[in-house]
């Protein structure tokens, strides 16, 4: 599996807090994620992410060139889903479609895969989120279910795109 070179999955530090809070502040980037992120994404949220949030599950910041564009993880499953991950995902605006999160995504399942006890990996995408849709397609994952106005978010119902892949 050949990835871009210029592309790290590391953990998150703390030099990445102000980087964290312009990103996260950028509603392009924002509009389709969960509203467990906070919005406006203050300086304490991102140390919150640095010091705590980020170390819940399989998570990494997603480093191009020397600098922090985005983070992956997955969220494994509890009780008789524990062999299960939700993947979940963001990159900044200014570096989409430069096949930077499509390699990113590579490189979680692989980490994933060979060393959790994982058999499948998720993602639920909002039904406007083509680019979402696409970008795990050509990562190799199967729309399995259109879970219809199963997101609610900003006075909005949206479709709810289930894909997945498996070991």
């Amino acid at each position: 599996m050949t990835f871009l070179s210029k592309i790290e999955l590391r953990d998150f530090k703390m030099s990445d807090v102000g980087r964290l809070v312009d990103i996260l502040n950028q509603r392009s980037v924002t509009q389709f994620l969960s509203t467990k992120i906070p919005s406006p994404y203050t300086k304490e949220d991102a140390t919150w992410w640095v010091q705590e949030g980020s170390k819940d599950g399989f998570i990494r910041a997603v480093e191009y060139d020397g600098e922090l564009v985005g983070c992956i993880g997955v969220n494994p499953g509890h009780f008789e889903y524990e062999r299960s991950g939700e993947v979940g995902y963001w990159l900044c605006s200014s570096h989409w479609r430069k096949g930077i999160m499509r390699d990113a995504l590579r490189q979680i399942i692989a980490l994933t895969f060979s060393n959790t006890n994982i058999e499948r990996i998720f993602a639920c995408v909002f039904s406007p989120n083509f680019a979402s849709q696409k970008l795990l397609l050509d990562a190799g994952f199967k729309q399995e279910a259109i879970l219809q106005r199963a997101i609610f978010k900003n006075g909005h119902f949206y479709d709810s795109h289930i894909f997945a892949t498996l070991k």
